[in-house]
């Protein structure tokens, strides 16, 4: 052979691959849901083969894991240069509060894309792995209870702790939408929004309480295989439920079923249908209210109630229209940015200094603290529940 020929190069597998994959896996899961993404797409967005993805990852469960944890993890590196408090004096507590806040909003703008994975998807993930998930998620909190403790010393350790799962409520809302807003002005308005719950807010101590009364069993099948239906959706995602588990629920066979649905999707439909038939109901009587307060708190107080009383329902409706026909998906996603625009149109006639998709942004936040909240106090009575997520949303929103 010839000195002078030339040699092909050496391909090598890049160092960072690993992580190349894990962002391009948390694109398409928080773009299309778990089941909606096989590793195959994985490998086509990262341009490798399916073999050599499968050197990486076992199975897409195993990829899915590791994202998830992977996202909370750079949560946790975002805070690590923020420095324990030297003293507990109220000057350095403020000092820590602010410094927490902008780091978590820091990295989960930067996150903005893939966060959501948290909001719906984590359902997927096995016990142990959501326990080590929320486990996560507490130490983060007890990293923002510390300094907040000095500041509000009055409060008890857990409505310490739920303040502060309000609050990184707040800041992750920037995951659930995509409203168009400069990264600069978006950080600031959580930080803020934030901050009002943590200092501002007066609260109720929260009740434990036994599980409430199981709601009535309707009496029409029909009624009785939606309701069985949003329960286990709820629980478990629209893909993981099965016809069969519908029908054993309320005691019917599955072909019994189909006496009154054409399938699964037809019963997550006629949820879908009921929750925004719900919500646009409280928005039209809002906004037959003259006085923009006194409207704004028609539209927070169903709000609440939906989300404290029919919470699987809204679980259901947020989480699993993507699961519907395209035509159905666009037709209830039109909906529900309906019910966002009142609620803008509203918050801007109370806050005129706001721009609207400032107003839009606080809403998004305000939806999603309430949404956490509802089942942060799931076990206490609803008049409770109701009574503690109240003062939150409205120091959200800024009213």
């Amino acid at each position: 052979m010839s000195e002078t020929m030339a040699t092909e190069p050496v391909r090598r597998r890049p160092r960072d691959r690993r992580q190349v994959i894990e962002a391009a896996a948390a694109a398409l899961f928080a773009e299309r849901g778990y089941h909606r993404v096989a590793m195959q797409d994985v490998a086509r967005e990262v341009g490798i083969s399916a073999a050599a993805l499968y050197r990486h990852f076992d199975n897409k469960y195993d990829l899915f894991r590791e994202v998830a944890l992977g996202l909370v993890g750079r949560l946790h590196d975002a805070t690590q240069d923020v420095p324990p408090m030297a003293e507990p004096t109220p000057e350095a507590a403020r000092v820590a509060v602010d410094a927490l806040l902008e780091a978590f909003a820091g990295a989960t703008i930067a996150m903005r894309a893939t966060g959501g994975i948290y909001r719906w998807e984590s359902r997927y993930l096995r016990p142990d792995d959501r326990h080590a998930l929320r486990d996560e998620f507490a130490g983060l909190r007890r990293r923002l209870d510390e300094p907040a403790a000095v500041l509000r010393p009055t409060l008890d350790p857990a409505t310490l702790d739920l303040t502060a799962l309000a609050a990184l409520s707040a800041i992750a809302s920037v995951t659930t939408h995509r409203t168009a807003i400069p990264v600069a002005a978006l950080r600031a308005l959580v930080h803020e929004a934030a901050l009002r719950v943590l200092m501002a807010v007066e609260l109720p101590a929260p009740e434990a309480a036994e599980a409430g009364e199981e709601p009535a069993r309707p009496r029409r099948r029909k009624d009785q295989l939606t309701q069985a239906g949003i329960a286990l959706f709820a629980e478990r995602g629209y893909h993981d439920v099965t016809i069969e588990e519908i029908a054993a629920a309320v005691d019917l066979t599955p072909s019994g079923v189909y006496r009154h649905f054409g399938g699964k999707a037809e019963i997550l439909l006629t949820a879908c249908g009921r929750a925004a038939a719900a919500l646009d109901a409280a928005a039209e009587d809002a906004l037959g209210h003259e006085e923009p307060r006194e409207a704004l708190r028609i539209l927070e107080t169903a709000y609440i109630r939906f989300a404290v009383e029919d919470r699987d329902l809204m679980d259901v409706y947020a989480a699993d229209v993507g699961a519907l026909e395209e035509e159905d998906q666009r037709r209830l996603r039109r909906v529900q940015r309906a019910h966002v625009d009142d609620w803008v149109e509203l918050l801007a006639r109370v806050r005129p200094e706001l721009e609207p998709r400032e107003a839009r942004c606080l809403v998004h936040a305000a939806f999603n603290v309430v949404a956490d909240l509802s089942v942060a106090l799931r076990r206490s009575p609803a008049p409770v529940a109701k009574a503690w997520i109240a003062p939150v949303l409205e120091a959200v929103l800024g009213v």
